[in-house]
């Protein structure tokens, strides 16, 4: 089966199709999932192909979208719950929190808990401050949760598999700057990214940059600029939050001696504070400058769509925190 470059939101599709090909217990429940096709075509055909029984239409009620994605979870489904947009997940607190974080744990294991909540997430479009978070970070806090954030096609649709394969709750952070992104993806049924394996998108031995989601393209944009300076940047895209491969990072840490946390979240009580912490508690008698962060802005996000690059990384900044970093 030979690769084809698709976008980002196909390779999603892709990979629900293909998992409710190969696995009856498989569906979907969302809002406006079904003859919709999603609020952004992602299911498109999916109702078409499976019916109303395996392509769920819900009211617009995060807590019943997760909660009864948990009861199906725990009644021997495999559903894949879609919110609309990822900030709204908090509206469902007790059932993502709890419920599905907690309660395969506090029924000792006799119980498995196999969904899967797809969260798109990012800036994007001007659809202001309750649209356009990327709370990663607030969920990395609650144990018992898998956290997958793909960076490219072939990981969008080689995460999801494994996600909806998982025994354990996974939430899916699919960042809406990315759905148009092309790249090559296997056709391969059984491409499948396992969690916990990082990948090393930049080979480079002055700084290391880790970034996901969508910061993993700016990260490379800035790494060929800095490349015309003489500065060599290795960009390390960890693919899952929950579990996460601190040991690549070391490794790449350990050859560059400096380290740059990037994501679009909040920087304060962001999630790259846990990576710097780590590294800095880790790696110190590595390390030749101080471990730094550059993120998202801490306010709400503007609706003003010119407003909006203001608030989370761009490539000069990256550029110039590097350059920075390279100068100890």
């Amino acid at each position: 089966m030979s690769d084809k470059p698709i976008t980002y939101a196909w390779a999603i599709n892709h990979a629900l199709d293909e998992e409710m090909q190969r696995d009856p217990d498989v569906f979907l429940m969302g809002q406006d999932v079904g003859r919709m096709g999603g609020v952004f075509g992602l299911t498109r055909g999916l109702h078409d192909k499976f019916g109303g029984e395996r392509v769920r239409d819900v009211s617009i009620v995060e807590h019943l979208v997760v909660g009864g994605a948990v009861g199906a979870a725990l009644g021997g489904l495999r559903p894949v719950a879609e919110v609309q947009f990822a900030d709204f997940l908090l509206l469902a607190g007790d059932e993502s929190f709890h419920k599905m974080a907690k309660w395969r744990y506090m029924h000792g294991g006799i119980l498995t808990l196999p969904m899967v909540v797809r969260a798109p997430c990012g800036i994007q479009g001007g659809v202001g401050a309750e649209h356009s978070q990327s709370p990663e970070g607030h969920y990395w806090h609650t144990p018992g949760i898998k956290i997958a954030v793909p960076s490219t096609p072939a990981d969008a649709k080689g995460l999801l598999k494994s996600a909806i394969r998982d025994d354990n709750p996974v939430i899916y952070f699919e960042n809406r700057r990315l759905y148009r992104v092309k790249g090559e993806v296997s056709a391969d049924p059984e491409l499948l990214v396992p969690f916990g394996q990082g990948k090393v998108r930049r080979v480079g031995r002055d700084v290391t940059i880790v970034a996901w989601s969508a910061m993993v393209d700016a990260a490379l944009e800035a790494a060929e600029i800095l490349e015309r300076e003489e500065i060599s940047v290795e960009i390390v895209d960890p693919r899952t939050l929950v579990p996460f491969d601190m040991e690549t990072v070391s490794t790449s840490v350990r050859k560059t001696s400096r380290l740059l946390v990037l994501h679009e979240a909040s920087l304060t009580m962001g999630p790259g504070a846990e990576i710097a912490a780590r590294a800095a508690d880790e790696l110190f008698e590595h390390l030749d400058a101080p471990v730094k962060r550059l993120a998202g802005t801490d306010n709400p996000i503007p609706q003003n769509m010119a407003l909006e690059q203001f608030c989370y990384p761009q490539t000069d900044q990256i550029v110039s925190t590097v350059r920075d970093l390279a100068k100890w």
